[in-house]
């Protein structure tokens, strides 16, 4: 049986006290840290464009093409999404989540989700085709559609927040 008095070995000294030269980081370290926020936003950008690609798909065999349904179906709920990732992940938020996790859903896949362009794009070919009517509600439903929506995320997201327990 070993007394606690016992001399430790120089394993457990190294380890107690680590050398005072810091270890180099690995050239993949190096990279990560110097480019890992493009790389989370271009990652979560392939996630969100190929989502909004699926909704496109799914919209147009469902609805036709008269109207830019799948446009205002994801940035309303892109718009929820940021909402609702954005006050659960803030500093009074309920979940932790880094500055890069941040960046990877809410500039990475909400920016690649959402359709901006695309609804400019589209409201523009209304207008053209003369068919101002449907330019005006595609602008009226769309601009309200995204406030309420990213109001209802984060409202949500707040709530959860105040929850007791884990």
């Amino acid at each position: 049986m070993q007394d606690s008095t016992s001399p430790t070995s120089k394993a457990d000294k190294q380890a107690k006290h680590p050398p005072s030269h810091p270890r180099r980081p690995t050239w993949w370290q190096t990279i990560w840290d110097t480019a890992g926020s493009y790389i989370s936003v271009a990652m979560g950008s392939v996630v969100g464009g190929v989502a909004r690609f699926l909704v496109s798909v799914l919209f147009a065999s469902e609805l036709g093409n008269g109207f830019p349904w799948s446009t205002l179906f994801v940035n309303v709920t892109g718009s929820f999404i940021i909402g609702f990732y954005s006050a659960l992940t803030g500093p009074d938020g309920r979940l932790l989540a880094s500055p890069r996790q941040r960046q990877f859903v809410m500039v990475g896949i909400c920016g690649g989700y959402t359709t901006f362009s695309a609804f400019s794009l589209e409201t523009l070919q209304l207008v053209q085709s003369g068919n101002l009517q449907a330019a005006s509600l595609n602008i009226g439903i769309s601009v309200a559609g995204w406030l309420t929506a990213v109001w209802i995320g984060h409202a949500l997201a707040t709530r959860i927040n105040r929850l007791r327990g884990t």
